[in-house]
């Protein structure tokens, strides 16, 4: 199936750091590509695949699990440890969760952690009526999109799909049950103002992983896509000081 335009997956070959950019749920590498182009400046080698059932159709990616778009950013991962010394791993709203399973099942081979309005959990009440709803009905109203600079738009669906919603959801079970795993040093960036992640979301991450090196930042400016929003130069700067920092041998 033909892939959105700007929907493409990115990548860029540097030096022996390399930073894995994941994108969230019904979104594309287009949310990343900005920072992606931003770290590649700096000399690191980078990567934002796409993950399966995004950037196509909404229905396309109903027929996409967790266990599909986790496969496809471990592949990724894999890869650029095989050609980098070390690895930082960031993502956004659900590349976040896929970016904590990472950490999870991989350690000390990943280096650190950037996390931008990552999620791990909803607090919309229809959450409980997915098991059912999915069966009666494909999706609902879009959750992407979420952007304060005039002007900007993010590249996902105009409809969420349910099944894949569900399965999202049912993993989130066990990335919440294994945040102690989580050990690598830590930079959470979070909108005041995001209408999709509550901020629950990273209040859990940051009670229950066991890391030492936790930072958390507060964006005042941007809704739930950062970054491509009005606070994207800060995630940016911050990020590549966390990178610096976190990979020095």
């Amino acid at each position: 199936m033909a892939i959105l335009t700007g929907a493409e997956p990115f990548s860029h070959d540097g030096s022996d750091v390399g930073v894995l950019l994941c994108h969230g749920f019904t979104g594309t590498p287009q949310s990343m590509r900005p920072w992606g182009e931003y770290l590649a400046d700096k000399g690191y080698t980078v990567h934002g695949p796409l993950l399966p059932g995004h950037g196509t159709t909404w229905q396309e990616m109903n027929r996409t699990r967790w266990e599909d778009w986790y496969s496809c950013v471990d592949t990724a991962f894999r890869e650029l440890h095989q050609t980098c010394e070390r690895v930082v791993v960031c993502g956004l709203s659900m590349g976040g969760a896929l970016a904590l399973q990472l950490a999870q099942e991989h350690g000390p081979r990943i280096d650190g952690l950037v996390l931008v309005n990552p999620a791990v959990k909803f607090e919309d009440p229809r959450i409980r009526l997915l098991p059912v709803l999915k069966h009666l009905v494909g999706s609902l109203e879009a959750i992407g999109n979420d952007v304060k600079k005039p002007g900007v738009t993010e590249l996902a669906y105009t409809r969420t799909p349910l099944k894949a919603a569900h399965s999202q959801l049912v993993a989130w079970q066990s990335v919440i049950r294994d945040l102690p795993e989580v050990t690598q040093p830590v930079l959470l960036l979070r909108s005041l103002q995001d209408h999709v992640v509550p901020a629950s979301s990273s209040a859990m991450i940051l009670s229950r992983i066991s890391s030492r090196d936790v930072t958390e930042i507060l964006l005042e400016d941007s809704y739930h896509v950062a970054t491509i929003d009005n606070d994207a130069p800060r995630i940016f700067d911050e990020s590549a000081k966390f990178i610096e920092r976190t990979t020095l041998t």
